[in-house]
């Protein structure tokens, strides 16, 4: 059966962030590609939910966080079974220290 994708406010205001950078930085074009080349690869888990790795930062959580990787970004998300759907919690790049994020937010 195939899930819904539900993105949150967070993970929605990151994918935002991403494309702006990219659009200062790089262009409208290669912003573009870069979140919809995200957004594609999220897709994949409306079939396949757990193709996703668990993550081992989030492992201490009551959800079982897995994770997918588009290029240098990693896409943190959970299976809600009881509304049938896949959360988005977070986009974030890899080449960035977890710890530090943590600490900044």
């Amino acid at each position: 059966m195939e899930l819904n994708l539900f993105w949150t406010d967070f993970s929605q205001k990151k994918l935002e962030k991403i494309y702006e950078y990219y659009r200062e930085k790089a262009g409208v074009r290669v912003a573009k590609n870069l979140v919809n080349g995200i957004f594609n690869e999220v897709l994949k888990l409306k079939i396949q939910p757990k193709i996703g790795q668990e993550e081992e930062f989030l492992k201490n959580r009551k959800q079982e966080f897995r994770y997918l990787v588009y290029k240098n970004y990693k896409v943190i998300y959970w299976i809600n079974e009881e509304e049938n759907r896949i959360e988005i919690n977070d986009v974030f790049d890899t080449r960035q220290n977890p710890i530090k994020i943590k600490r900044n937010t």
